[in-house]
């Protein structure tokens, strides 16, 4: 069977430690989009373990496979391999043959139209990791795969095809000198073929680089149980997220199927977790209807007991939860929950169960406010409209509910669902009506041990 690991909002939701929550059970944990823009943080006996690239079930001892949907920075695989093994653990990680290359100058035109955008303030926020401009070659039919590093040939041809029209793009469109970049061999073919090739080597010796579709397939048929990966949150889904603030993948459920090369019908017929975070945050522009401190004192309306007052809320939770994006350490903006956006999400990919993370960084608050509904051009709406702009007319609905006292959360942990306060209890049951999906788990602390499981997907 498989169990998939979809985040439900804008991102940041836990998603790692799910994984690592169930792990155990699990003999594969697969990747199946984005690339080194996604922070996963896994804690384990006290040790943090941030990822980007690998797999979360590396720090189980789990075989990790990025799938043919994931784009691979050779750079950022092996640097953090190296890593992980000095903190004492020995990641096996296999490639996708089909996965798109992250090529140095895919990082380059990343920050060069992130700039330019942010001159008609069309910026996306994105890390700057080159992932949408690899993402857009894979599309446009001129990337280079992990299948092409292995053939010296093919992969000069690749780059003898491409790289010419990457350095045009900068030199002629957006008016830059490659040679005054600080790093010019990035459209450099004799460099890039050197530096590539060596990974392909690499990849080889160490027996690296899969089928996924047929390894998986063929891991499932031994009687091994799958799980698959979903990196950043349906929200920022191409085709489904507030567009153009989005990845440049797929990270909603259907992904898992594309991205990986198992059949619909083998995604469908296995567990969806969709991970909800108990407040919302994101990182990056964008609409956030339920968000708290979203406004500066020279802001027209401004007032300034309220909004002060939100905006101090905001950094408390923001501080309490560490709410600072794993791989580029801005601090992420934050609102309250936003039930139509769950909606949405709970649509979009058939969730059959919900693990609900950072509950404990709410406690002590006199009470708690949900997004329930939007006011949209004069009516009420229940889910998120299909475009920015309308979502950008959104105001939230807000539901209070009452407070729950901060508590021994480890103990909390150890006893089961039942010692969770009542009121953190009445705001869960809440949003598990509203979804109509079961409650599989609690994150109460970032620790491995510090999760209420009420039910496991495996049994």
């Amino acid at each position: 069977m498989t169990v998939t690991i979809v985040g439900s909002q804008l991102g940041d939701e836990g998603k790692g430690g799910v994984v690592d929550l169930y792990g155990d059970a699990a003999d594969v944990v697969a990747r199946y989009q984005g690339g080194d823009n996604a922070g996963h943080t896994v804690v384990h006996d006290g040790e943090k373990y941030k990822l980007s690239l690998v797999p979360s079930g590396a720090v189980r001892g789990k075989v990790g496979v990025l799938g043919n949907g994931c784009v691979v920075n050779p750079r950022t695989l092996f640097d953090e391999i190296t890593t992980l093994q000095e903190q004492g653990l020995d990641p096996d990680v296999r490639v996708a043959e089909r996965a798109h290359v992250i090529l140095p100058f895919h990082r380059v035109l990343d920050g060069i139209e992130e700039d330019v955008k942010s001159d008609s303030d069309q910026e996306v926020g994105t890390t700057g990791r080159g992932i949408g401009p690899t993402y857009e070659d894979k599309v446009g039919r001129r990337g280079v795969r992990i299948g092409d590093l292995l053939d010296p040939e093919v992969l000069r041809d690749r780059l003898e095809y491409v790289v010419p029209q990457k350095r045009a793009l900068v030199e002629d469109v957006y008016g830059v000198d490659v040679e005054e970049l600080e790093d010019p061999d990035a459209f450099d073919v004799d460099a890039l073929f050197a530096e590539f090739r060596d990974f392909g080597r690499r990849l080889d010796e160490e027996n690296m680089t899969v089928n996924a579709s047929a390894f998986l397939t063929d891991a499932m048929a031994d009687g091994q149980t799958v799980m698959l990966e979903g990196a950043q949150g349906t929200i920022i889904d191409i085709d489904h997220g507030n567009y153009p603030y989005v990845t440049s993948s797929n990270p909603t459920a259907g992904g898992a199927a594309t991205g990986t090369g198992l059949s619909p019908g083998v995604i469908g017929d296995g567990e969806i977790i969709g991970i909800v975070k108990a407040y919302l945050t994101r990182v990056g522009s964008g609409p956030l209807p339920t968000e708290l401190g979203g406004v500066v004192g020279d802001t027209p309306g401004y007032d300034e007991e309220t909004d002060g007052r939100n905006e101090e809320l905001a950094t408390y939770i923001r501080e309490e939860g560490g709410e600072y994006g794993t791989v580029t350490g801005r601090p992420r903006r934050v609102g309250w929950l936003d039930m139509p956006m769950l909606r949405h999400s709970a649509r979009a990919n058939g969730f059959t169960g919900l693990a609900i993370n950072h509950v404990d960084v709410l406690a002590g608050l006199d009470e708690v406010k949900v997004g329930h509904s939007y006011e949209f051009d004069g009516r009420e709406i229940e889910t998120m409209p299909a475009t920015t702009e309308q979502w950008s007319r959104c105001e939230a609905t807000f539901r209070t509910f009452d407070g729950w006292p901060d508590v021994d959360w480890e103990a909390v942990a150890e006893d089961g669902y039942e010692a969770i306060p009542e009121n953190a209890r009445t705001y869960l049951e809440y949003i598990a009506d509203e979804l109509d999906t079961p409650i599989y788990a609690i994150g109460v602390g970032p620790g491995r041990d510090e999760t209420v499981v009420v039910e496991s997907p495996h049994e």
